[in-house]
């Protein structure tokens, strides 16, 4: 399970050592970490991470077979997540040491920044492979945080991109070596911890205002 810590004012946010799927007990984890940096006074910032092969694979989709009766609360716990990290008022950075899929590279893409590990691993989006379709809001967060040839190319060709291509192709800010990942992404969370408050949360909820609605409608198609 996901799991906070604080190095100076810097948070990292370990999400867990498997698939790091969202199952609702890990969504409801990673929210109440966002609560408390959220409410925390003073210069932050936040870095997720993880432990292991993967950073994220996604939705937990044995989870959501099991429960159909509760597809549209869990979408809309899902899309809650990665609205609220696209607007928290704190510097965030993804630092991807593993395979980030699906839901996992939306959530990565809703970070301010990504640091992801150069030699292995893969951010990819295989909804056109699996037959997923996107929803509204997943679409409009990937097409307001990727340039318009990657977003269209990510998300109807599935390609998993490496940590070089995905930095050619600004999935990623930084491609380093696999024991650089973390610190590389603390160094640049710790740079800029003085911009933490209000106002960067109203410039972030501005910003990506279609985004933020489409992800926070109930009433939108969910596939």
């Amino acid at each position: 399970m996901p799991v906070l810590d604080r190095q100076d004012n810097v948070f990292l946010l370990d999400l867990g050592d498997g698939e790091n799927r969202f199952h609702p007990d890990w969504l409801a984890a990673v929210g109440a970490a966002l609560d408390e940096v959220e409410k925390a006074e003073g210069p932050r910032a936040l870095v997720t991470t993880a432990t292991g092969k993967f950073y994220s694979n996604g939705l937990d989709l044995d989870w959501l077979f099991a429960h159909a009766d509760e597809h549209q609360d869990y979408v809309v716990s899902v899309h809650e997540l990665l609205a609220r990290t696209l607007s928290l008022p704190v510097i965030t950075v993804a630092a991807l040491q593993g395979h980030t899929f699906a839901a996992g590279a939306m959530f990565s893409l809703a970070h301010d920044f990504r640091v992801m590990r150069a030699d292995r691993g893969f951010w990819c989006l295989p909804e056109a492979d699996i037959d997923i379709p996107f929803t509204p809001g997943m679409s409009a967060l990937i097409q307001a945080r990727l340039a318009p040839q990657t977003a269209h190319e990510a998300m109807t060709t599935a390609r998993r991109y490496g940590g070089v291509d995905a930095l050619a192709a600004g999935v990623v800010d930084r491609a380093v070596g696999e024991a650089e990942v973390r610190d590389t992404a603390v160094e640049t969370a710790a740079a800029l911890v003085a911009k933490a408050g209000a106002t960067l949360g109203t410039i972030k909820a501005r910003m990506y205002a279609p985004a933020l609605t489409a992800l926070r409608d109930r009433v939108a198609p969910l596939g």
